[in-house]
């Protein structure tokens, strides 16, 4: 006749810790996912008066100039994102959203951007800019705040720089450098 074995609580217990801490550590032993940093400079054209404009006052408070020195103003933006400076140079897409110049000061614009791609190996893919844009100022910085296609889950920040203004045309060249970070 076989010898029977009896489990203690003791034994049971000491079984069950051998077992978490063997797949503690073949889970400790997996890669971890890599994120992988991007930095990108795209061109944005905006006009802000006559046929062609790309920036609009659509409301601000009621008997206000609707303008960029009013707290309050709101404007649609659809920009073209271009690979260069120049008006000629490949859209890649467009930069569309909101901004409000939400200090009494209008010293700050708060900006809701998408961009928006569609000619180049990210197109059907956008980035989510967010943040204050201090308008007084000529390097700005936005938050990446998430992303959709290729930039699912990005996160990082978007700096927009003047680099041609001219106020006879109300045209401005804004270079937009995006660093992100996405996994792999």
């Amino acid at each position: 006749m076989a010898a029977a074995t009896v489990s203690t609580p003791f034994s049971i217990s000491m079984v069950m810790i051998f077992i978490i801490t063997m797949v503690y550590q073949a889970h400790a032993q997996l890669p971890l996912p890599r994120a992988r940093q991007t930095t990108s400079v795209f061109y944005l054209q905006d006009v802000t008066t006559g046929p062609n404009a790309t920036v609009a006052a659509v409301t601000g408070i009621k008997g206000r100039d609707w303008n960029y020195n009013t707290f309050g103003s709101i404007f649609v933006v659809d920009d073209p994102v271009m690979l260069g400076p120049n008006p000629g140079s490949t859209i890649v897409g467009r930069a569309q959203g909101l901004m409000v110049v939400s200090s009494h000061d209008a010293a700050n614009v708060n900006v809701v951007l998408s961009i928006v791609f569609s000619n180049s190996q990210y197109s059907g893919s956008t980035l989510e800019l967010q943040g204050i844009s201090r308008q007084r100022e000529n390097y700005k910085e936005l938050s990446v705040v998430s992303g959709t296609g290729q930039f699912r889950f990005a996160r990082g920040y978007a700096s927009l720089q003047t680099v041609v203004y001219d106020p006879q045309t109300t045209r401005s060249i804004i270079r937009l450098t995006v660093t992100i970070q996405t996994q792999n």
